[in-house]
């Protein structure tokens, strides 16, 4: 049932004392102190991360059923409505930055840092490389010094446009289950957003089989010079995001199919589609930026 079937909305909600935020934070201490202990040898590291991990994530299952469970209870009006809707756009705004550094990185790479070092100077020192972009020329992998072996650069056919047309499909079923919602056709939206949820899934898969081609017959990897680091990291932090998305439209499903949210209040379901809309939008960038250029 939704919330605004209980009673009375009170026109601003104070939650009582909570645990939750000390303890996702000592989760996070023990993910964090593990993993550190794990990259300096210490085998026991990565059973501490594990154990991190899982309390992180039953602090957060905890945490988010407390949140959902006073919100069918009719606990929050319009000015938690508005303060939800200004974190979730502040916290798109902050992914908009961290994309926008790689973004960044990459352009400065591409027009500044290989050009310079193909100067005068640079060309007594190495008289053999090539100072372009390697999807530019041809060759243009090889490493005059050889410390990084040669490898091929990731063209646009096929993978990427199949998970270009995955993700721009996605955002049009996820569009679709956003208006039947909001015209009452509950079997309708939960229809397009297991739809939605799938699409994001084949997107993984197909992003992960492009990584084991890329490894395994391109041998392009993570250190393959600035190019290999930057396509790596942008596609693979998107990746990231993309299951995250993928997550919160899952949890949006089973909310829906439980029966929360009505036509007029589903922001639990709106802050997800404008989450996975921002990964579709970063999505035509990467796939224009690094794919294409």
């Amino acid at each position: 049932m939704s919330s605004a079937t209980h009673g009375t909305t009170p026109y601003y909600f104070v939650p009582g004392p909570s645990r939750h935020p000390a303890m996702a934070a000592l989760g996070l201490f023990f993910l964090f102190f593990g993993a550190g202990q794990w990259i300096n040898g210490a085998g026991w590291g990565k059973y501490l991360v594990l154990f991190g991990l899982l309390w992180w994530l039953g602090v957060l299952y905890q945490w988010f059923s407390d949140a959902i469970s006073e919100s069918e209870g009719g606990q929050y009006g319009h000015k938690i409505d508005l303060s939800f809707r200004w974190s979730m756009t502040w916290f798109i705004f902050s992914e908009v930055m961290f994309f926008g550094a790689f973004f960044t990185a990459l352009w400065w790479m591409r027009t500044h840092s290989v050009p310079a070092l193909g100067s005068l100077d640079n060309s007594l020192l190495w008289p053999g490389f090539k100072a372009v972009w390697p999807t530019l020329a041809a060759g243009a992998t090889a490493s005059p010094a050889g410390i990084i072996e040669p490898f091929q650069t990731m063209t646009p056919f096929w993978l990427p446009t199949i998970n270009t047309a995955l993700l721009l499909s996605s955002g049009v079923t996820l569009t679709v289950a956003h208006h039947a919602l909001r015209e009452g056709h509950r079997s309708k939206t939960i229809a397009f957003m297991w739809a939605t949820v799938l699409l994001g899934l084949v997107f993984l898969f197909v992003q992960g089989y492009e990584y084991y081609h890329a490894y395994h017959e391109m041998n392009l990897k993570l250190s393959s010079g600035a190019y290999g680091s930057t396509f790596f990291m942008l596609t693979g932090f998107h990746g990231f995001h993309v299951f995250v998305g993928m997550l919160m439209l899952f949890f949006m499903t089973l909310r829906l199919q439980k029966g929360h949210f009505t036509a007029e209040k589903h922001f639990g379901f709106e802050g997800a589609a404008w989450y996975w809309h921002f990964v579709d939008v970063v999505w035509l960038g990467l796939y224009i930026l690094v794919y294409w250029m």
